[in-house]
């Protein structure tokens, strides 16, 4: 069985300021540290060797048992980071407020006691943290009980339980926004597009939810933002986009207005920042799309987006729509020096990198170098995603990937190459639940056309496929196609005899 590289991964992961601080508070602790040796020895490695660290240390006793030595390690770096992020979010704040709460009260210190529950309230309150708010009431009924024994009848009991009751109101009322998120994120996850009637049901079951359609069901603000925000992936996966920039647009601004708030829901701020950019692009707004991916790159700088899960999102999101935005305007050259960049992220994220995002990196990347004819790079992209084992998350782009491939195929000239393909596709296409008839059309279009062998022939073929594509786009639902590739713009670069990037540009004149 290969050793697991867990701890190795937690070693690498850690910043400067977090290795120091690992070993200015080991150097506190008394007794033999071998875990010091370990965590130096597993430091200077670029690839997890444990046949090699046991070599290393072959004359140490300590290697006898490395697996619990490991485990010591393991153990002691995360006690070591609980203390050095102990204040960099409020859930930690809070935890030690509580801690500090427990204290004080079994050291009967209750005037200390009540000065720090007031104090740790009012952040739960402010942040609306209503789990701790709640622990933080029931440690308050204690005070007062110590209180009423003493004679003092200061607290105002009902009050108090009033406030209780509010707050199991709002938790509750939170748990179940939280519930529905988690059906319809499953969806989106899925393809982004409901296409098949079993997954418009359930979007149609979810929209129609009372918590959803009715009006001042949410009774916190953070409830509020996540209804608005269900509301905006409703509208996504039905392809209403308009009403989807409304929904998100909302969220984004309750999140604006609760900085607090805010801050701790960087990840689900950052992502409705991500879904309002893809909304402006498809509806043609790339201007307003730029500035969101203006907005999105300076978040780092603001407290609560500086964590490395955060700025991987930015880092990701704003890349992908950056080279969307270029995409859409037949800026490929412009879009190509972003490359290196995204190339160098999916090699510093390495073990980070959500699948999802890591596939939309590789469409990308195929398809700016298509963008500029370079078809050998974009294959070896798009590769990436028909070789990944993984073809549940994002069916919609392995899908697509696969006719982008019947494309990239037919540039490169394989085409009997594509004999093949094309069966194999045809077959892929049968096993989804998500069809479109664009899709058949567009297979249907390359087998004959690898048929021709005359100009003639071929431009009356991508004129009469253009035509059958128009009429088919007339379907809202069919359009979709558009989003993953521009079917229309490289017909008519056939027909025109002009480049891919010429014929983008060309036809967002027109439109």
């Amino acid at each position: 069985m290969k050793p697991s590289a867990e701890l190795f991964d937690l070693v690498k992961s850690l910043s400067k300021s977090e290795k120091r601080f690992f070993k200015l508070s080991s150097s506190l602790q008394t007794g033999e540290k071998n875990y010091l040796q370990i965590f130096d020895a597993i430091e200077k490695q670029t690839i997890y060797d444990e046949a090699a660290l046991k070599k290393q240390f072959e004359k140490e006793t300590f290697v006898k048992h490395f697996p619990s030595e490991k485990n010591h390690l393991y153990k002691t770096i995360l006690k070591s980071l609980r203390g050095f992020h102990a204040d960099s979010s409020i859930s930690s704040v809070l935890k030690q407020e509580i801690k500090n709460v427990e204290i004080l009260y079994h050291k009967a210190l209750y005037k200390e006691c009540k000065k720090f529950l007031t104090r740790a309230k009012k952040v739960a309150k402010d942040y609306e943290k209503f789990y701790y708010w709640f622990e933080l009431i029931n440690w308050e009924k204690q005070l007062i009980e110590e209180e009423y024994e003493r004679g003092i009848f200061t607290y105002d009991l009902n009050k108090l339980i009033s406030e209780e009751l509010l707050v199991i109101e709002k938790l509750r009322n939170l748990a179940e926004y939280q519930m529905i998120y988690s059906r319809i994120n499953y969806i989106f996850r899925g393809g982004s597009f409901t296409n098949n009637e079993e997954e418009k049901k359930e979007v149609q079951i979810i929209s129609n939810h009372h918590l959803i359609k009715g009006k001042n069901t949410a009774i916190s603000e953070r409830a509020t933002s996540i209804c608005y925000y269900i509301q905006g992936l409703c509208n996504i996966t039905i392809r209403d986009f308009h009403a989807a920039l409304e929904k998100l647009n909302r969220t984004k601004t309750i999140l604006d207005n609760n900085s607090k708030i805010k801050q701790d829901l960087a990840t689900r701020y950052v992502r409705t920042m991500k879904n309002l950019i893809f909304m402006n692009i498809s509806t043609k707004n790339l201007d307003k799309a730029q500035q969101l991916i203006n907005e999105m790159k300076k978040l780092p700088s603001q407290k609560g987006f500086n964590t490395v899960d955060v700025e991987l999102k930015i880092f990701t999101f704003s890349h992908n729509t950056q080279v969307m935005v270029h995409d859409r305007r037949g800026e490929f050259e412009e879009a190509i020096v972003t490359i290196d960049s995204m190339i160098e992220g999916l090699k510093k994220y390495e073990n980070k990198l959500s699948k999802e995002q890591a596939i939309l990196f590789y469409y990308n990347i195929a398809y700016i170098y298509f963008g500029v004819g370079d078809f050998k790079e974009a294959l070896k992209w798009i590769n990436k995603i028909l070789n990944d084992n993984e073809q549940t998350l994002r069916q919609d782009v392995y899908t697509f990937s696969k006719i982008f491939n019947l494309i990239i195929h037919y540039e490169l000239g394989n085409i009997d190459l594509l004999e093949y393909t094309i069966k194999s596709t045809s077959r892929h296409l049968k096993k989804t639940n998500k069809d479109y008839l664009a899709q058949d059309s567009i297979i249907k279009f390359i087998k004959k056309l690898i048929k021709l062998d005359n100009r003639e022939d071929e431009l009356k073929h991508f004129i009469n496929g253009k035509k059958e594509l128009e009429n088919l786009f007339k379907d809202p639902n069919e359009r979709i196609v558009q989003e993953y590739f521009d079917f229309l713009a490289w017909y008519n670069s056939k027909i025109d005899n002009t480049s891919f990037p010429e014929a983008i540009k060309k036809k967002l004149i027109s439109s």
